[in-house]
């Protein structure tokens, strides 16, 4: 088994189409999910990604009608029908059925899609500066993780793809360096870690902020300020947090090489360390 639905209120392995042209979400483009992980039969934060979820969802003026403990049990119960240790993706989505303009609150419904994805090589990815940037909060929902946030995302990755190179980095409005097109960015300078500050243009992951919380109790904080191109290729290391591949090395930005580095591989054995004390 690849793939496992929890739609209309039961597991199965056979998709069904959920919404229609005349639902609210297709194209009002307001549907909200997260993302967590399960792999070697642990499933870190997963509490925190499906409050997210809820909180993504009454941001965009949805009234999910599942309670926080019983989406964990679900995503749990949907871990639970893989083989121990399986490397998964878990999905739980909201979106609303009916309205015009704006939606329905009373309509929303709730999904969960949990799939295979194998976490990625660690020894790294390579990205490219690009065009694109981050929105304000007052430009877009920045404060949820909406669908409707991802399509500029994505025209950001094919920009980087186009030139060679597997990811991008993004820009806030201001010009200084958000994040990465899927992934939040942090950089080293001389053995400190600093991240973009996190004023709502974009999302401040969980991933992000639970190293933050594990390089604080090692003496060693994160410094959230704002970082400029400059510093960005200046740095000795740069690595991802995101609930995809959790702690990555970016191997490459443009023409500089940067590899591997030793704080990033040391926050990486502290996330997994973490990760351990969350058993499914």
């Amino acid at each position: 088994m690849d793939w496992l639905y929890w739609q209309k209120g039961a597991w199965t392995t056979e998709e069904t189409p959920l919404i229609s042209l005349k639902d609210n979400t297709f194209w009002m483009g307001n549907a909200v999910f997260d993302g967590a992980r399960a792999f070697d039969n642990c499933a870190p934060d997963l509490d925190l990604h499906c409050q997210r979820a809820l909180t993504s969802a009454t941001r965009m003026l949805l009234k999910p009608d599942i309670a926080l403990e019983r989406l964990i049990e679900l995503c749990r119960e949907g871990v639970g029908m893989f083989p121990k240790g399986a490397e998964l993706y878990i999905r739980p989505m909201f979106f609303p059925r009916d309205g015009f303009f704006l939606p329905e609150p009373e309509t929303t419904e709730c999904a969960i899609a949990i799939h295979r994805l194998p976490l990625p090589d660690a020894q790294g990815f390579s990205a490219c500066l690009s065009p694109f940037r981050r929105p304000f909060a007052d430009m877009a929902p920045t404060d949820a993780k909406a669908a409707c946030l991802y399509p500029n995302l994505q025209r950001a990755i094919a920009y980087a793809n186009g030139r060679g190179f597997d990811n991008a980095v993004v820009y806030k409005t201001d010009g200084s360096i958000a994040e990465l097109a899927t992934a939040n960015l942090m950089i080293v300078k001389n053995g400190k870690i600093s991240t973009a500050s996190a004023d709502g243009t974009f999302l401040a992951g969980i991933t992000r902020s639970r190293v933050m919380q594990l390089c604080q109790a090692e003496g060693n904080p994160v410094a959230e300020r704002s970082i400029s191109e400059e510093e960005l290729m200046d740095a000795d290391e740069v690595f991802s947090t995101g609930n995809y591949g959790k702690i990555v090395a970016v191997n490459k930005i443009e023409d500089k090489e940067f590899g591997v580095g030793p704080v990033s591989q040391h926050i990486r054995e502290l996330y997994w360390g973490f990760a351990k004390t969350c058993p499914l």
